[in-house]
């Protein structure tokens, strides 16, 4: 049976030499992570205080909760300790010899700098007495009493003096601007292979008490938080031969100060941040105010632009960043299949956490208003078993990398779009025409009207020696392009959009609710089309803004 622990007698003192707490399992949210640490004990009766580490200083010590697996034992105290130790200002035995090598250059670049300092002050000494030297000669000739023998040979011996004064400080400013180049190209070589020694050191304290009447063996376990760690999903997408095999990652940041070797990594979109408090709400008054003349008389409008939440034609713009961990509300946990292991340097290191491969159906598409270039989307369902998080998405085919793209939020089962570079063997060229107009009588109301005509061109030169026809169905060797263009939503009764779809050539074979209108073009080698594109913007003239 336990004993009341504030019965109990005072726990031995601590050990000198800590026991081992190495990081076991980690949980990975999207800006900290939680961490499990284990450690096997061997407990006498009575009470012990115990030391173990060291651990990272940035565990967060409320959240601590250590437990012995044994049922006679029990843990009455835990609390983290932090000492601080500054890092040796010279090189030290133990430094690598990189390290070693950046400590020998900036002695060296210390040592010049204070040779240089004292060279350029002898230069300006020699300067001075080359003024004072020049004032004698004149004073003394004004006067009679001149000694050229003399000033000759003192103003040959100043000369001299200071010529070599420059050439060494010419030496030493060279010497130095090498020094300072090699240091810092060590530095940066040091910064990518070594993390810098901790100066802040933390142990876990723990007191703790077996009722056994012999020694048992028990097994620790401590959870805590961490903040400085952080995932993101990230993709590779390889597409050949009619399938793609998309593999799934995490890319996972820490700086904790510590290695996590072979540890059960987990990775989750909960958010903890939204159990805090609400902020402190501030009183917002609103009025009202009747409209004026002006306002009744007229109707303001914008034109603004959004973007659609799907993969544009001509693919995603490159970006080096990482977006936010998107789970559309629902939080979601991974596993890698695999221990895993992230070291403490806090630069990216991916975690793979599987793939799959699915039959998949490629599409030219085209859109000339965003990109003169014709991309290839790869469309394929989503056989993972779980959602595909939005993230980053690098896109290789057989001969090669491409670049990178971006994958959206995928549930379960559906389609995926993923936009590849296409064949530049096509060339688009647009051209827009607006014309400016009104309509209708002065009694029931007039209405300025704007219409747009838009020409896409679209051509595909090829090789010489190969020919193609036009009006021929699509066969071996022709291509079938969608091309899209856009036209405004108008979300006011007072603005009214119309296509024209009897002036378009060809006509449109879809127009979406989004405003996207797409043509289906076969193109053969050397085949050239037309596509133009008419639509009507109709507004009453009490409407201002467009």
């Amino acid at each position: 049976m336990t004993q009341d622990p504030m019965t109990l007698p005072s726990p031995a003192p601590t050990p000198a030499s800590p026991t081992p707490l190495p990081v076991t399992a980690v949980t990975c949210l999207e800006d900290r992570a939680h961490l499990e640490r284990t450690a096997h004990l061997r407990l006498a009766p009575g009470t012990h205080r115990l030391r173990l580490g060291p651990i990272t200083p940035l565990a967060v010590d409320h959240t601590v909760r250590a437990e012995l697996s044994s049922p006679d034992a029990q843990v009455l105290d835990a609390r983290l300790v932090r000492s601080w130790e500054p890092s040796p200002v010279g090189p030290d035995d133990a430094d690598s010899p990189l390290r070693k090598r950046l400590h020998e250059l900036r002695a060296g670049i210390r040592s010049g700098s204070a040779e240089q300092q004292r060279v350029a002050a002898r230069l300006a000494l020699l300067d001075q007495l080359s003024e004072e030297l020049l004032r004698e000669v004149a004073e003394g000739t004004g006067l009679g009493e001149a000694q050229p023998d003399l000033w000759a040979a003192e103003l040959d011996s100043l000369g001299a003096e200071q010529d070599e004064q420059a050439e060494r400080q010419r030496q030493l400013l060279s010497r130095l601007a090498r020094l300072t180049a090699q240091e810092r190209q060590v530095a940066a070589a040091l910064e990518q292979t070594e993390s810098r020694p901790l100066e802040l050191h933390c142990f876990l304290e723990l007191t703790v008490h077996s009722a056994a009447e012999a020694a048992t063996e028990a097994e620790l376990t401590v959870r805590h938080l961490t903040p400085c760690a952080l995932w993101r999903p990230a993709y590779r997408a390889v597409f050949g031969g009619g399938r793609l095999r998309l593999a799934s990652d995490a890319v996972v940041w820490q700086a904790t100060g510590e290695a996590w070797t072979g540890v059960r990594l987990t990775l989750s979109t909960a958010r903890s941040t939204l159990a805090a408090e609400p902020p402190v709400l501030h009183e917002d008054r609103l009025t009202l105010r009747p409209l004026s003349a002006e306002e009744r008389r007229t109707v303001a409008v914008e034109v603004r632009e959004e973007e659609i939440g799907t993969l544009g034609a001509a693919g995603p713009e490159p970006t080096t960043e990482l977006p936010g961990v998107d789970d559309r509300g629902e939080v979601r946990v991974l596993t890698a299949p695999a221990p895993a292991s992230v070291p403490g340097d806090g630069r990216a290191h991916r975690v793979p956490l599987g793939s799959f491969t699915a039959p998949a159906t490629a599409e030219l598409v085209a859109a000339p208003e965003l990109s003169p270039l014709v991309s290839e989307v790869v469309s394929v369902r989503n056989e993972s078993g779980g959602p595909l998080l939005a993230g980053p998405v690098e896109l290789v085919r057989e001969s090669g990398y491409l670049g990178r793209g971006e994958l959206p939020y995928t549930a379960p089962g559906a389609v995926v779009e993923v936009a590849f570079p296409g064949s530049d063997e096509y060339r688009l060229v647009r051209e827009v025409v607006e014309e400016q107009g009104s309509a209708g009588l002065a009694v029931a109301g007039r209405r300025n009207t704007v219409v747009r005509t838009v020409r896409v061109h679209v051509s595909r030169p090829t090789a010489p020696g190969v020919t193609g026809k036009t009006g021929v169905p699509p066969a071996e060797g022709w291509g079938m392009v969608t091309v899209r263009e856009r036209i405004p939503v108008s979300e006011v009764s007072a603005v009214e959009v119309r296509l024209r779809e009897q002036s378009c050539d060809p006509r449109p074979a879809e127009l979406d609710a989004e405003g996207i209108v797409s043509w289906r073009l076969p193109l053969g080698p050397n085949a050239r089309r037309t596509v133009t594109l008419v639509y009507e913007v109709a507004a009453s003239t009490r409407v201002t803004g467009l």
